[in-house]
This record gives C-alpha cells, structure tokens and sequence, in this order.
C-alpha cells in the first residue's frame, strides 16, 4: 500500500505540484538508466508474508496494534485490517543454502509471533482469505488507524464515486457493494522479490508474467470468501473488484484498472513507471522536498520519491520497484501473485518454483514471451485463479494443457535448471521443487484441502458457517506442523 503518510487534505494544487514532482523523478530515472548508475552484481531475494489473525474460535481478531506491540520486531507491521499483520524477510543472495535460510527464519519468526500473539488472546494464520471472514468483519471500523490506509480509501471511494459492486461466480456465486476497500483486507499475500540489473529487467518481468497463471495454478490457497466457494484463488479477482477506482461506466469504455496484469511485454524497466504515470491519476499525491535531478546534479542518489510512492498505489501483480540503500539504487522485481501459506514449507516450495523458473525462461536464447501472446499469459491467469490445480493453460510447444501435465513435463525441470543457475544447493532445490511435484501428482493444494474438509463436514450435517470455522481451526494446527498441504489428512 505504500510508504506511512500523514493525515492531510488534498487540494487541487497538491494534484498539480505532485505530477510535476513524478514527472521529474522519471527524467531523473531515464538519466539513472542512461548513466549506468545502478547495482548489477548482487542479486539478492526477499519475502513479504501477510497473515490473518483469529481468535480462539477461528473467527477474525481485531488486534493487530496489541499483537505487533507484543511481538515487537520492526520486521514486522500492519496491513490494511485490523486482523492482518505482516513479515518482512529481510534480503539475502540468491545461491548456497538460501532456500534453507528463508524456511528457518520464517519458521522461528512465525512461531515466536505466534507465541506473543497468544499473550493477548490471537493466533497467525497464514492463509490466501481466513474462510471463517464474515461480510460484517470488513467494515471501515475495522481499517487499521494508519493514516495512510484511511487517506487512500477516501481517494480510492471518491475516484470511483459510487459502491464497489463485487461480483464473482465459481462454483456458487457472491454479489455485495461495499462502501469502502475494506473486502480487500480479506486477501493476504506471498510477495517475492528478485533483485536484477537494469539491462535484464525486461526480460525477467516478461518472465514473470509468463509464468503467474502457472504459478496460482499450483499455489492456490483461498476458495472461500464470505460463506462462499468461488475460485480456487478468489484473491485474484477480490482484489481487482476492491480497490477499482472506475464507475461502470469508465469499465466500459476500457479505462484501465488499478490492480492490473498490465497488456504488452516490455523492453525496459522505464517502459512500467512511464506507464504507471501516464494511465494513473494519483490517489496519494504526497511530495518531499527532495529535487531529484539537482540531487543527480550533485553526484547522488535521489529517492525517487514521489514516483515510488504513486507506483505503490498501482497493483500491478508483477510490479517494479526502485529503491536505494546504503547509497546504491537497485531495480527489484516484486511478484505479487501468490496467496499466502498453507505452510513455510510451501512458502518457500512456491518461492523457490518462481526464482528457479524465472531465471531459465529469462536467461533462454529464445524467450517465451516471444512464442506466445500477452493476452494469452493474462488467460492463464485468469484460468488459473478460477480452476487451481486442474485449470488447463496455454503454453507455446505444447498448446492447451492441463498445467499439472505442463509442470511436471516442462517447467518444473526448467525451474531446476534456474536454480542451479543461481548457484542454489541441489539438495534445497529438489526438497522444495518436491513439494511443487507433489502437489502436481496428487492434485490437492491448500485451496483442494479446504474445499474438501468442507464439502466433508457438511456431508455430515454440519452447516457452512460451522464447517468453515472447524476447517479454519483445522488448517491452522496443520499450518503449524509444516508438513506440506498435499500430505495433509483431513479432519
């Protein structure tokens, strides 16, 4: 959602100065670009995971200030909701024993968060949407009190003018109008992050556009929302319809989305923020005294401010991100795609399948993107979210596919190969790329397991609300073993 913001109001004046400010940080950007002034030796990954919280029942808790005070670590922060938290995972190289490093820090932060969340009545679930969510839960008293999140949902309501219509159709269907963007704290998130060079950049965003229908195929965790079965990865589609900031009658004449898979493969990393400028008015036109190009001028590295700022209210699910530390600017790649959990193991199983692949399709002297159409990567997304792991998906070479087929034929041996590419430990590589496999050769997923356990509890007379809150308590012991949720028994 962006860097912390103070309460303001926005005037005319602060839309018009804001513009001009982006405006100068993408010159300042393209003269970066030209001038070679970015990091190109060290990539380096990391993850965000957001979680849920729940009460002893499995219902939503509403205590995200007093957990994240009794957990007390700065890696840890707030969402959208009051029952959302999330962990930063700091960077680290992406080669040896990463893989190893990110499941043993996950696993002894989440459970060491757990523990303080216990201290003050909560429990962390780390789930695409909690099923137990009712539509009462996303109210706007339920927003947390950053001053940010209030500002963009004014910003957001106004641009729109007029209730969200939230409108998807699985195997049951779910119509509601929200007044607020509150039905998006109802999705939590896998995020990860690949650092590389600017002249690569194109190539492993093309990449990863490529590849993020395959990857909610096979990662699908949240088919239930509000008390219903939508898609498999109904995340995919709430927070589209959430966060809109068009009427229906700018949807029919084509006006671009906020959250968006974007419509063309890209050259350069300048191509995504000069778009992000041109489509998007901004919805937090907040400016610092930073003069970015003087700052150029001086021999320094600006912040880009303002341009970071308006590309973090653009949702794009594979987004760019500039950032500069310790004195040297870097290009990231943020993969946003993935719900989070069921378990770290799957975490790092999806984390792992992304890197390895990404490298391999980036790194081929005949790219993928250059054998198949855009809109047939964003069909993949969408097929994807709807069907989870037995969607079918094109692929060039191979047509129409069921993905669990294209994995386990084509992908997941290419995703190995990027791995070890990377320099990644071939004993990492294949126990995580093991979970991938799995899940592809037994057909079950988090999102599988869900369904399952709760067409199981009704069978045996147990009504939805009910059922829903035994499997939430359910997944969330599971969670906690770490035994991947293709092996999971069920209630």
């Amino acid at each position: 959602m962006g860097k912390d913001v103070p309460p303001i109001t926005v005037s005319q004046h602060d839309r018009r100065h804001y513009r001009e400010k982006v405006r100068q940080c993408l010159d300042a950007l393209a003269r970066m670009l030209r001038d070679s002034w970015f990091e190109t030796e060290n990539q380096q990954v990391g993850l965000e995971v957001e979680l849920h919280l729940v009460d002893e029942s499995g219902a939503p808790s509403m205590r995200s200030p007093d957990v994240l005070a009794a957990i007390g670590d700065p890696h840890w922060a707030p969402e959208l909701g009051r029952f959302n938290v999330e962990i930063n995972v700091p960077p680290r190289p992406l080669a040896a024993d990463v893989l190893d490093q990110l499941e043993a820090h996950l696993l002894a932060s989440l459970k060491h968060a757990d523990q303080r969340a216990g201290d003050v009545g909560s429990r962390l679930a780390m789930i695409g949407i909690l099923p137990s969510l009712q539509q009462a839960d996303v109210s706007e008293d339920a927003m947390s009190a950053n001053p940010r999140y209030r500002l963009l949902n004014e910003q957001i309501c106004a641009a729109r003018g007029e209730d969200a219509r939230i409108d998807i159709e699985g195997p049951e269907r779910l119509l509601m109008h929200a007044d607020n963007i509150m039905p998006e704290a109802a999705c939590t998130s896998l995020q990860c992050h690949l650092q590389v060079s600017p002249d690569a950049f194109g190539s492993y965003w093309n990449a990863a556009q490529a590849v993020s229908g395959i990857q909610v195929a096979v990662g699908a965790n949240a088919p239930f929302l509000f008390g219903q079965e939508l898609w498999r990865e109904t995340r995919i589609t709430l927070f589209q319809q959430a966060t809109d900031t068009r009427s229906e009658e700018l949807r029919i004449q084509g006006v671009r989305p906020r959250v968006w898979f974007g419509e063309r493969w890209i050259t350069s990393v300048f191509d995504l923020f000069e778009e992000n400028i041109r489509y998007f008015p901004a919805l937090l036109p907040i400016c610092e005294d930073e003069d970015p190009l003087a700052v150029l001028d001086g021999g320094a590295i600006p912040q880009l401010a303002e341009m970071s700022l308006h590309n973090g209210t653009v949702y794009r699910w594979n987004r760019p991100v500039y950032a500069a530390t310790g004195g040297v600017p870097h290009l990231r790649v943020e993969n946003r795609v993935l719900p989070a959990g069921p378990t770290v193991a799957d975490v790092v199983a999806n984390a792992a399948f992304y890197y390895g692949l990404v490298r391999a399709l980036a790194e081929t002297e005949r790219p993928v993107w250059t054998q198949m159409s855009f809109a047939a990567a964003a069909d993949n997304l969408v097929e994807g979210s709807r069907h989870g792991i037995e969607a079918r998906v094109y692929w060039p070479g191979t047509g129409e596919a069921p993905v669990t087929e294209l994995t386990l034929r084509r992908l997941l041996p290419q995703a190995w190969e990027g791995l070890r590419q990377w320099g990644v430990d071939a004993k990492d590589a294949d126990r995580m790329l093991g979970i991938i496999e799995q899940r592809c050769l037994t057909g079950r997923t988090g999102a599988t397991w869900q369904v399952e356990t709760v067409h199981t509890l009704e069978r045996g007379q147990t009504d939805r609300r009910e059922a829903l809150r035994r499997m939430t308590q359910g997944y969330i012991e599971r969670m906690a073993s770490n035994q991947p949720a293709h092996s999971w028994p069920s209630l």
